[in-house]
Order: structure tokens, then C-alpha cells, then sequence
């Protein structure tokens, strides 16, 4: 009997610890947004003069004082990330890269390739800024709508597939049309989006992460365009530079696309899966070449 009591003791804690562990990136999802708010309300509070950063062009805080309270879209954030089982795509540390340029350029324009898990947490993250989103499938934008309606999603339809990677990268590098900086729309490189709502096209963003459409099996549409079309943004913009984020490269396609179309120069970090660039306008300064 005594060896039975101990027997599930122990199955009780080794429980608790695995549940303990499963709750850690929570946890510092939960402390980051609640930092958030605290800086924000202390920075009103204070009515100290907010600093802009040269590079980026961030709409403008106001100059009267907010509520402390905490605002609905965060609260909605905690709420669901704390009773969901479902957890965002990427891992803590992936996260906590775009988290700490947000952290410097909130709130500002956002553009996110793809609509998940990890949506709501983007969005608030980026809290009084504009966070807009691209997805392949126009039944899971339906879906996500139903859950968290003031998302911004645009449905986007792309005409390659992974198994057309190879013969793209050779278009790609070869066509001197590729490296011409212009408006997506009226490119004539054969790896740029055209298809995108207009104000895609007509913002000027500050951070851009690329984690879609979908990219791991041959008939998949692969991140291709979407690589290119996020570097073509940034260097498109009027001055400043551009953050892009390229999840999984560990595959192939957003290894070497990434590393061309973005260019090595312009790598900042990479985390586990996730790389980041910083790429300035190309508008700005004249002659600039494509890649460092």
C-alpha cells in the first residue's frame, strides 16, 4: 500500500513538471504584453515627448494622455492564449527576435504572409499600429474571422509550386528585370506578387514577416514570390529600411531564396529557424546595388 501512494506521488509530480514546462512560453507571452502595457501607460503618464526613430515611419502617437486600462485586444490575447492548447508555430525564442524590434518600433505597419495560431499574438503585440495579414486559403480566413473578427486578412492567390523552385532561382538571378526596384505591381520580374490588395502595395512597412503560403511538400505553392515580393517592398519604400522575417529555413526554398532575393549582407541574426533582415530603401540613395 505505502509503495502505491509513492508510486503515484511520483507520477503526480513528474505531471506537474511536464505541465510546468509547457507553460513557459506562455508565461513569457503573458509577461511581455503585460510589460507592454506598463510601458505605455507609465510613458502617458509622464507625458514625456516620444522619440521617433529615423528609420522607420511609424504613425504617431498621441499626445494626450490614455486610460491605464488594459486595452481590449490585449486582454482578448491573454484570455485566449491562456485557455487555448494550441500553441503559435514558431518557438519562444523565434518570437522574442521580431518581438524585440517591435518592442522599438510599435506601433507601426506590419505585414504577416500568413493567418494562424500566432495571429492575435502578432497583432497584439503591434498594438495601435496596423497589422495586416495574407493567406492562401479563403476558408480558413472565414474561420479565423469567426474567432477574432478585427484581424485584417486579405486572401492572396499564388500561381507557382515548390517543384518550380529550381527553374525560378535561375529566372530569378538571370533576369536583369529581377533586379529592377519598383512597385510589385508593375514589375516585370516573373517572381513578383501582383495580385495583392492595393494598400499592400501603397503602404510603406516597417516589419514584414514571410511564414506562408505553404511550403512543405512539391505541389505546395512554396514562399518563392512571397520572398522576393517582401525584399521588392522594402527597397520600394521612400527612405528608412524595412525588418523582414523568414521562418522555416530550413527548408530549401526559404534557405536560398532568402539568402539571394534579401541578400546575406542585409542578414542581421538567425534564430533556430527564423532570420532576419534589415533592408534600407533603395529609393533613398541612388545606384545602390541590389545586394551589399
Amino acid at each position: 500500500m505505502t509503495s502505491f501512494f509513492v508510486r503515484a506521488s511520483n507520477m503526480k509530480s513528474k505531471t506537474q513538471y511536464s505541465l510546468n514546462l509547457k507553460l513557459i512560453p506562455l508565461g513569457f507571452l503573458l509577461v511581455f504584453l503585460i510589460l507592454l502595457i506598463f510601458r505605455s501607460s507609465s510613458s502617458s503618464s509622464q507625458k514625456k515627448p516620444i522619440q521617433k526613430l529615423e528609420s522607420t515611419t511609424c504613425p504617431p502617437l498621441s499626445s494626450t494622455p490614455t486610460s491605464t486600462k488594459i486595452p481590449s485586444s490585449i486582454a482578448q490575447a491573454l484570455i485566449h492564449y491562456s485557455t487555448s492548447e494550441i500553441t503559435p508555430q514558431q518557438t519562444i525564442r523565434e518570437i522574442s527576435v521580431t518581438s524585440n524590434i517591435l518592442q522599438v518600433k510599435s506601433p507601426c505597419n506590419f505585414l504577416v504572409f500568413g493567418l494562424g495560431h500566432d495571429s492575435l499574438m502578432w497583432s497584439s503585440l503591434n498594438h495601435g499600429g496596423r497589422t495586416v495579414f495574407l493567406e492562401e486559403d479563403k476558408s480558413w480566413i472565414e474561420q479565423i474571422k469567426l474567432q477574432f473578427p478585427t484581424l485584417e486578412s486579405y486572401h492572396v492567390v499564388y500561381d507557382s509550386k515548390v517543384h518550380h523552385a529550381e527553374e525560378l532561382m535561375k529566372i530569378g538571378k538571370g533576369d536583369e528585370q529581377c533586379r529592377v526596384v519598383v512597385d510589385a505591381r508593375h514589375s516585370k520580374c516573373p517572381l513578383a506578387l501582383k495580385g495583392m490588395p492595393n494598400e499592400v502595395y501603397e503602404t510603406e512597412w516597417d516589419l514584414i514577416m514571410v511564414d506562408a503560403p505553404t511550403g512543405y511538400h512539391e505541389e505546395a505553392p512554396g514562399r518563392m514570390s512571397a520572398i522576393y515580393t517582401a525584399g521588392l517592398i522594402a527597397r520600394n519604400r521612400e527612405d528608412g529600411e524595412t525588418d523582414v522575417f523568414v521562418h522555416d529555413v530550413n527548408r530549401f526554398v526559404e534557405d536560398q531564396f532568402s539568402k539571394t532575393f534579401l541578400c546575406e549582407g542585409y542578414m542581421k541574426t538567425q534564430e533556430n529557424r527564423l532570420r532576419h533582415f534589415s533592408i534600407p530603401s533603395h529609393r533613398a540613395t541612388l545606384n545602390r546595388p541590389y545586394c551589399p
